[in-house]
């Protein structure tokens, strides 16, 4: 074993996450090399900021107390700037070698289809503005035969190095380079398409995909499908869906509800009718006596649920019809068939039989 971290910042080696930090920042402190100026002390910095960055990574600590120093999967992780471990360490702002990575702008659309395609599915092409990289230059951002130029400010690093005055001195942090923006290039030339930012906003037709069964107000999501970032990933598109109201139908997750009107004289005979659904016409049988109110099932009729199979149902419910305007013979054959269906009218009753008839045909009791 070439090092014993544990030595180097004066730990044991069953040390905690918050000893082996409060270690660290101690000798970070006193050796950094802005604050000391003596020849050795950058190199001890290194030294505890290697020992820290393997012993604060619990993966890493792992490997390097069974295989030591030795194996080279154990030791320093490579390509890690010490300074911007000690700024993390310390809660410094420090930057990365180059913008972070950080997504466009997020698009939302919406889109209304009718009842019938929440059945079947259906695909919709919309026209979609957004901001894509730029085909002039490719979204380089440069005039097309030129290249940008590195950053003088920052070396093309994306990123300086800035003086901060904290509790312990004068500190150097590690932030994005003003001029370049963390880019690490200069635009000299700029494409006059893009006006040197790489981005261009188009319009253009764009497929959506409706699932059967999706729900009023639900969003379908087509990632990278949103504005382009400057830094080159692209943001999220979501499509809002709304269920146009139906003329005849309406919904209750899977279950399509309609309602059916019948003359007291179907309710009481009995019939058979041909009646609308979502997909096309059904037959259903009226039973003699049926009751205003009554509901039949027709199972496998609704719609389908997202990611589930099978369909929900359609049930309809049957409501007698009342007639409200009678010619003199109507009323006189109503009046004979109260008459008829005297002996059947329930006692205690205050209205009239004609009322009462009248009442349980328009389902309201009596």
């Amino acid at each position: 074993m070439s090092k014993d971290y544990y030595e180097v910042l004066g730990v044991p080696r069953d040390a905690s996450p918050e000893q082996i930090k409060r270690a660290y920042r101690t000798l970070a402190r006193e050796h950094h090399p802005d604050v000391n100026d003596d020849p050795a002390a950058e190199d001890r910095f290194k030294e505890v900021g290697e020992a820290y960055a393997v012993l604060n990574d619990p993966d890493r600590r792992r490997r390097y107390d069974l295989y030591g120093n030795g194996d080279g999967d154990a030791g320093f992780p490579q390509g890690l700037d010490l300074f911007e471990l000690f700024n993390q360490a310390f809660g410094f702002g420090f930057g990365g070698g180059s913008r972070r990575a950080t997504p466009g702008r997020d698009l939302q659309q919406e889109l209304t289809i009718e009842l019938e395609e929440v059945l079947t599915g259906a695909s919709r092409e919309i026209e979609l503005t957004r901001r894509v990289t730029c085909d002039t230059c490719s979204g380089s951002g440069a005039r097309p035969g030129s290249s940008p130029a590195a950053c003088q400010t920052c070396q093309g690093q994306g990123r300086v190095r800035q003086l901060q005055q904290s509790f312990f001195g004068t500190m150097a942090t590690i932030v994005t380079c003003p001029q370049c923006q963390g880019r690490g290039t200069i635009i000299t030339d700029p494409c006059e398409t893009c006006h040197g930012s790489g981005i261009a906003t188009r319009t253009e037709p764009f497929t959506v995909e409706i699932p059967p069964g999706i729900e009023d107000g639900q969003h379908i999501q087509y990632s990278g499908a949103g504005d382009m970032g400057e830094s080159g990933h692209a943001g999220d598109l979501f499509v809002r869906v709304h269920v146009a109201p139906h003329p005849r139908f309406t919904r209750d997750g899977p279950t399509i509800h309609s309602t059916i009107l019948l003359t007291f004289w179907q309710a009481a005979l009995g019939d058979r009718l041909t009646v609308p659904t979502l997909e096309g016409e059904a037959d259903i049988t009226i039973e003699p006596g049926t009751q205003s109110g009554t509901e039949i099932v027709l199972t496998g009729k609704g719609l389908p649920q997202l990611r589930r199979r099978g369909r929900g149902r359609h049930v309809i419910t049957l409501k007698l019809v009342t007639p409200e305007h009678l010619t003199p013979r109507q009323r006189e054959l109503f009046e004979e068939l109260a008459r008829e269906f005297e002996d059947e009218v329930p006692e205690g009753g205050h209205k009239s039989l004609f009322d009462r008839i009248r009442d349980s045909l328009s389902g309201e009791g009596g």
